[in-house]
């Protein structure tokens, strides 16, 4: 709907960018907060934030260029500016940054899933907020429908940055998405905030986000020459579905096996 903030002569400020800003240092200090009370090392915990972030960055544009039909017939739209200023792909970034959130838990000695477990509220706050400038930008959008909560993109700039279609009643998949991620992150929030097993807010986590992203791919516009595997369903789905998979293998598998872990304040530590 507003894809810039402001203009000035050759310079824009995207709102896709200033909001994409605002999600990672919220997300940032939601965990940091999480960390904290569950006695984690909070500066690596953060420094392991921002490595996500930029591994995120990466892994969203790659897999971008490897779905996009535009882009794999014409190498050098890599190196265009529509491509620099893309989104990219959730699902590449949150991979990428996940093969790195891993490799630097083993060697900072961070306990892997009660520090996963910290990161999942803040990512899915952070991917709310996300959402937020993907509607502003026009990305993401949603199928053609006639449901009364339809949203139609009328802003020129939007179509000449992401090809969104104007004048037509779309569903606001970036909203539906959005508001989703919201009751995740109350949902893990206040499930953090009781004693847990290690590991389960990350694979609850896993279900939830998996589902929702499952039931919105339904109505969200796709080119189908960005899609790879075959079947019924979109990459996303599919992806969607292993982390469902991942979520409900990993709590049968833990259910009796993992110590419940009670979340303490550190001067509840520091007394006891």
């Amino acid at each position: 709907m507003f894809p810039e903030v402001f203009h000035i002569g050759g310079f824009f400020l995207p709102t896709y960018g200033l909001l994409v800003a605002m999600a990672f240092l919220t997300a940032l200090w939601v965990t940091g907060r999480l960390a904290a009370k569950s006695g984690l090392n909070q500066e690596s915990v953060l420094n392991l934030g921002i490595y996500c972030a930029l591994a995120g960055i990466a892994g969203a544009k790659l897999l971008m260029i490897a779905l996009d039909p535009a882009i794999r017939d014409n190498w050098h739209e890599i190196f265009s500016l529509s491509t620099l200023q893309a989104a990219g792909i959730f699902y590449g970034g949150f991979l990428a940054a996940l093969a790195t959130a891993i490799v630097y838990m083993r060697r900072k000695y961070l306990p892997v899933l009660k520090t996963m477990d910290a990161f999942a509220p803040g990512l899915a706050v952070g991917h709310a907020i996300g959402r937020l400038g993907c509607f502003s930008a026009g990305c993401c959008w949603g199928l053609p429908t006639r449901l009364p909560w339809a949203v139609t993109f009328t802003n020129p700039r939007a179509n000449q940055l992401v090809g969104v279609p104007l004048g037509e009643p779309l569903h606001p998949t970036q909203l539906y998405e959005s508001l989703g991620e919201l009751v995740i992150f109350a949902v893990l929030y206040f499930r953090f905030l009781r004693p847990h097993r290690e590991g389960s807010i990350i694979s609850l986590y896993f279900v939830l986000y998996g589902m929702l992203r499952f039931l919105v791919e339904f109505v969200r516009s796709h080119d189908p020459q960005s899609n790879p595997l075959t079947g019924p369903f979109s990459t996303e789905q599919w992806i969607s579905l292993t982390l469902v998979a991942i979520g409900f293998g990993y709590w049968l598998f833990a259910r009796n096996r993992q110590r419940i872990t009670r979340v303490t304040s550190p001067a509840a530590t520091n007394a006891g």
